[in-house]
């Protein structure tokens, strides 16, 4: 379990093909206080800590993974966005996020407002029930609010501090992001489905 607010960011430093998975090296100033077994998201895909040398820490991908995220699109020298799972005796400042990745988006518009940035990402429309006018989404695993919500489109303001802090900087038009809609929104729309 997390919360979106995004601790560090890391490296990849070696991506290997093992059969099905993938296995990941990344690099960075959270390592050391890592341990094996824990869980940590990347980008928003919770993720094994397998091994860990140095500031270097190993993962592993299933195929389940590879399919439903943008891993498989990650390549040497990229940055991701590391969370470790939130602590029972902290503030939940973001939202609650599983690392369970729903879908991947793409971002069609971004703009330099000189003091944030305006991100409009789109999604497929079977999805458009988990999303709402100032509701929460993780965007490779960062905590933000949407807004001007259509069937396929929403849009996201990134402060100065996100954009500095996190692997947002990466993304421009045509990218490909992991989305993680809002879980209660998520049990909700089940009910509703199962209920009929």
């Amino acid at each position: 379990m997390f919360t979106g607010i995004i601790e560090s960011t890391g490296k990849i430093m070696s991506i290997e093909q093992e059969h099905h998975n993938l296995v990941l090296q990344i690099e960075s100033p959270i390592t050391t206080e890592l341990k094996i077994d824990q869980s940590v998201a990347h980008n928003g895909i919770c993720l094994t800590i397998t091994h860990i040398e140095g500031a270097i820490h190993t993962v592993c991908a299933v195929k389940e993974t590879i399919d439903k995220t943008t891993i498989s699109h990650w390549k040497i020298g990229n940055i991701v966005n590391l969370e470790r799972c939130m602590q029972l005796n902290g503030r939940l400042d973001g939202h609650i996020v599983q690392g369970h990745v729903d879908s991947t988006a793409v971002c069609t518009k971004r703009t330099d407002l000189e003091q944030n940035w305006l991100f409009t990402f789109e999604i497929s429309p079977s999805f458009s029930h988990l999303i709402i006018e100032k509701g929460s989404v993780s965007i490779n695993g960062t905590s933000l609010t949407c807004f001007n919500v259509t069937l396929t489109t929403f849009d996201v303001t990134i402060i100065p501090y996100t954009f500095e802090h996190t692997s947002i900087a990466e993304v421009f038009e045509g990218t490909f992001v992991n989305i993680e809609f809002d879980v209660i929104g998520k049990y909700i729309a089940r009910m509703k489905e199962v209920e009929g």
